[in-house]
């Protein structure tokens, strides 16, 4: 058997999964901005980008070199050790973007590639170096500094100029065209349509074409040279096509420009990213095709691979079917486009990320300097651009299906067309830089420009930002360490180190499904709670309270388990408890941030309704506050090792546990399951449950005056007691506003939960 005809086998093999996890991550630096837009339905975006794809590979041709030679110098390698680097590589590829995938977080697929191939041929090159007895001052000679370098340089410069020219085009246009962009619109639609497709198309058709598989060397001397005309020629056309449908019909055209730009940014994905996930097997093949025109295939040089070798097309068209597959059916490049759509959204609301000291510092110091500066510009001026830059009222008009978009066209444009222009360019360059990093930072900037990182969000989009900035320099070292290591153990193990490698593979892909899997769940949930697209104030009030049923269902399970842990003094029950206190705040958040909708939904009529709304947000977070004050007490008892309850205060918790429990399960059926409501059997749950409560606080006090509890084991019994009494009337506060809200026509008459009030009777 040729076992190295099997390796190259793997490689293709690998390849497939390679293109499913690397279009999974990828998918979002095109998709991002008509997605956000909500520019046309999901369908019409996919077929559209499916397109690019399909002919943007037809343009990575020259790209694929980078795999081949832009890394290390194959001529001092032989066949068996270029595999060695190509599987670690490939290996370590899919598992790091896979990780990534799983997480939501946006990476790059190139840095990934660039600091694999150098991790495993610095690997290879030791091992070479090491066997024949010379120095390590040698490896410079079996790896391409000077283009590693080049590479590594292109890329971190494209983080800086991407933001940067996001954020000052963004700017430029903001205030050419405001927030109230429609009548601006009119006057210079056709110019910014002309403008904005000639440029792209000089990108795509222009300095593309040098990589482009199909076209001869004479077509891409004659583009060349008619650069000028072509460009002359298209602006016209398109600025005169823009102007026609602005004024004689009522199509907006930022659709078709945003539509145009998501191929065109798909097309420039394709053609410089391609060689992410096909570069490193193709070249394997070559160099197995080369070295059996030898004597001996282990022993031909591989200096014939220096030269360009062309790319069949075909290979190219499949690699592009799988992308545009993988692109149509991952639910992971939902998740990757979930993040950034976050990050980069209009309105406040609901954030991923919590604030971190550095996030702090640096909204500060913007801050500061934004301040300082305006000092600069002429006081006219200024009040000119705040006018321009008027945000006050403004929400991005409703997309296709009549939901609010995380941003306007305006923006999805600008994203779209800077970033495809930017790659576009790279990859007429050879160069092969991130277009992760491309696609989010222009993003990034255009957001900050916009104003969406206002004052009440600033230091969590700054946190998200600096995390997935933070995950590229992981990329790197983790790449470059991994493959390294999984290229020793090739080299010197062979078939045994790969057979281990991809059953470690094999492991991890299928445990990050699930992993995945129960994030999409949570994220599911938190979707349901998100009111931001309800315009109507009635479903907002409904749903808030539904909402708050479910809230109460989590408060019961977890005060449940929390009784039942403590009881036991099982550490792991509450350590796992206490990991859980993040989502219920998180939910608690989400539901009062719903309330604040519906407050601001309501007609001037029914305003006054709006007080009894502000009862449902305190006794929220009571409620929650109190839970987790309650797991938190018998987190730290029992991981402190401090002493087990004494069996009188267990007895008393078991009673308290079943109170606390019935109050809150007549509360839930009453929200969830629409049961009568009953003002006076629920106030008689709360009144035996304050009563109870009441009865073992005396108890308490008196088992410490006779000195059988201790200081810290009283603590714990009076956190517990006085976490459940707030529960007790902080859930009889939300029913109440539940009944006054949707149950009016039955004027019931309730007793307001103070400290003296006493049982209705029956």
């Amino acid at each position: 058997m040729d076992w190295f005809a099997l390796a190259v086998g793997v490689l293709f093999a690998m390849a497939v999964v390679n293109l499913i996890v690397g279009v999974s991550n990828d998918a979002v630096n095109f998709l991002n901005s008509s997605i956000g837009s909500r520019v046309a339905p999901r369908a019409t975006i996919m077929i559209i980008a499916s397109i690019g794809i399909l002919t943007g590979v037809t343009f990575s041709s020259g790209m694929i070199e980078v795999a081949r030679k832009g890394i290390f110098h194959p001529r001092f390698f032989v066949m068996p050790e270029l595999l060695a680097i190509f599987l670690a590589v490939m290996i370590t590829n899919v598992l790091l973007l896979d990780f990534f995938n799983t997480f939501g977080l946006p990476t790059s697929t190139t840095v990934s590639i660039v600091f694999e191939l150098l991790g495993a041929a610095v690997a290879v090159s030791i091992f070479k170096i090491s066997t024949s007895g010379q120095s390590l001052l040698h490896l410079a000679h079996y790896i391409n500094t000077s283009k590693a370098m080049a590479i590594v340089s292109g890329i971190l410069l494209s983080v800086v100029i991407a933001f940067f020219c996001g954020a000052v085009i963004q700017y430029l246009t903001r205030l050419l065209f405001t927030f109230d962009y429609e009548a601006k619109l009119k006057r210079y639609g056709g110019l910014w349509g002309g403008m904005a497709l000639s440029m792209i198309l000089y990108f795509m058709l222009v300095k593309g074409s040098k990589g482009a598989s199909f076209l001869t060397p004479e077509m891409a001397v004659w583009i060349k040279t008619h650069t000028l005309t072509i460009i002359g020629f298209a602006f016209i056309c398109f600025f005169i096509i823009f102007q026609l449908l602005v004024m004689l019909t009522r199509i907006n055209i930022l659709k078709p420009i945003v539509l145009i730009g998501t191929f065109a940014l798909a097309m420039a994905f394709a053609a410089n990213d391609l060689v992410n996930f096909i570069g490193v097997p193709l070249a394997g093949f070559h160099s197995f095709v080369l070295a059996h025109t030898g004597p001996d295939p282990t022993l031909t040089s591989m200096v014939a691979l220096q030269r360009q070798v062309p790319t069949n097309t075909l290979f190219l068209l499949a690699a592009g079917a799988i992308m545009v597959a993988t692109l149509c059916l991952s639910r992971k490049a939902r998740t990757v486009t979930r993040t950034e759509l976050s990050l980069g959204r209009q309105d406040e609301g609901l954030e991923r990320f919590d604030s971190t000291p550095l996030s702090r510092v640096i909204v500060r110091m913007v801050s500061s300097a934004i301040d300082g500066s305006s000092r600069v510009f002429p006081k006219n001026l200024r009040q000119w651009s705040r006018r321009r830059m008027n945000t006050s009222g403004f929400q991005p008009p409703l997309g296709y299906d009549g939901t609010v978009p995380e941003f306007d066209l305006v923006r999805a444009s600008v994203n779209l067309m800077l970033a495809s222009a930017l790659i576009s360019w790279a990859t007429s360059m050879k160069l092969p830089l991130s277009t992760t990093y491309v696609t989010f930072m222009v993003a990034m900037g255009t957001s900050l420009a916009d104003k969406a990182w206002g004052l009440e969000s600033a230091v969590y989009r700054v946190t998200g930002v600096l995390t997935v900035i933070g995950g590229w320099f992981f990329t790197a070292f983790i790449a470059f360490t991994t493959s390294l290591l999984f290229a020793f153990a090739i080299i010197y193990s062979k078939g045994i180190a790969v057979v281990l490698l991809l059953g470690l593979v094999t492991f991890i892909i299928i445990r990050n499904f699930k992993v995945h899997g129960l994030r999409e769940e949570a994220a599911k949930d938190l979707d349901f709670l998100d009111l931001k697209r309800v315009t109507d104030a009635s479903v907002a009030v409904h749903t808030s309270f539904e909402h708050s049923g479910r809230f109460l269902s989590i408060v019961r399970t977890d005060l449940s388990a929390c009784f039942d842990a403590i009881l036991k003094q099982d550490r792991k029950q509450l350590e796992q408890l206490r990991r859980q206190t993040k989502k219920l705040q998180t939910w608690s958040n989400i539901i009062v941030a719903n309330v604040f909708k519906a407050i601001r939904l309501l007609q001037q009529e029914n305003i006054e309704s709006a007080g009894n709304y502000i009862d449902v947000i305190a006794a929220l977070q009571e409620i929650t506050e109190s839970l987790r004050d309650m797991i938190l007490r018998c987190h730290v008892h029992t991981s402190n090792l401090h002493s087990r309850l004494l069996t009188v205060q267990r007895k008393e918790l078991e009673q308290l546990q079943q109170l606390v429990e019935a109050l809150l399960d007549k509360s839930i059926a009453m929200v969830l399951k629409k049961e009568a409501y009953d003002y006076e059997k629920l106030a008689n749950h709360y009144f035996a449950l304050k009563n109870a409560l009441d009865e073992f606080d005396q108890n308490q006090a008196g088992r410490i005056r006779r000195g059988v509890s201790k200081t810290r084991l009283s603590v714990l019994f009076y956190g517990i007691n006085n976490a459940s009494r707030k529960i007790g009337k902080q859930t009889l506060k939300l029913l109440k506003t539940f009944d006054q809200t949707f149950m009016l026509d039955e004027k019931k008459e309730t007793v307001e939960p103070q400290g003296e009030e006493t049982p209705p009777q029956n």
